[in-house]
């Protein structure tokens, strides 16, 4: 089972509007194991960067002046994606930007759905969260990953944070690797390392059972709840 996790930036909020795709980052799972290969790319949109979206980013048109336009990379990047699911948080998002860009590099393209699956990990959450906050901050606080380092939003970075989210959302982390991972990219990005927990093969977690003072606290707040429910605590019942 071949996956890509996936995250882009852009111009704004609305391809609608002519925005455009400026970074793409992805990495790569098959069988539930991050396999160090990536894909990055940041791209010369031909346009402005709206000023709401370059706070959320911080990249600048003069960043992207020598970059790539989508037209250039589309055959590498397909190449990448091509035959797997696609994971990505709010996929109509991404999506749509994604189409917009094949339908502007030509007739030849198909839609993004037509070269892969597409899984939205933003349903999945509010399916096992409802009512909750759901963005990828509030993931990474409540499944416990550490996402200190990001300051502000990247493709790539976002893709990496992303992968482990899903993994934890969906069953857990599934590798061990201390690599030194090559991005596919004509961005000339340098490699990086990645560390990754294998829970397979950590030792048993330690059973800690309620001590006196905490069994007592809990009968009494189950007799409070029966009480104020008027006998019908399921749980004291069980008690």
């Amino acid at each position: 089972m071949r996956q890509i996790v996936l995250d882009t930036e852009t111009t704004g909020l609305e391809p609608a509007q002519g925005h455009r795709i400026i970074e793409i980052g992805a990495v790569e799972l098959v069988n539930r194991r991050l396999t160090g290969k990536r894909y990055h790319q940041y791209l010369q949109p031909d346009r402005d960067i709206d000023a709401g979206a370059m706070e959320v980013h911080g990249i600048t048109q003069e960043f992207l002046a020598d970059k790539p336009r989508f037209n250039e990379i589309v055959e590498e990047f397909l190449k990448f994606i091509n035959g797997a699911e696609l994971v990505i948080h709010n996929a109509p998002f991404d999506s749509g930007f994604l189409d917009h860009e094949l339908r502007r590099a030509g007739a030849q393209f198909k839609r993004i759905n037509e070269y892969c699956a597409v899984t939205d990990t933003l349903i999945m959450a509010r399916q096992l969260h409802p009512g909750q906050k759901n963005n990828l901050d509030a993931l990474c606080r409540r499944y416990a990953i550490d996402n200190a380092h990001r300051e502000l939003h990247g493709a790539l970075l976002d893709a990496e944070i992303l992968a482990e989210v899903y993994l934890a959302m969906s069953g857990g982390q599934a590798s061990l690797a201390l690599v030194a991972d090559p991005v596919t990219s004509a961005s000339g990005a340098n490699p990086s390392i990645a560390i990754r927990l294998d829970r397979t093969k950590l030792p048993p977690l330690k059973i800690q059972y309620a001590q006196e003072p905490e069994l007592k606290a809990h009968q009494d707040r189950l007799e409070a709840i029966n009480k104020a429910s008027g006998g019908k605590c399921v749980w004291y019942t069980l008690e």
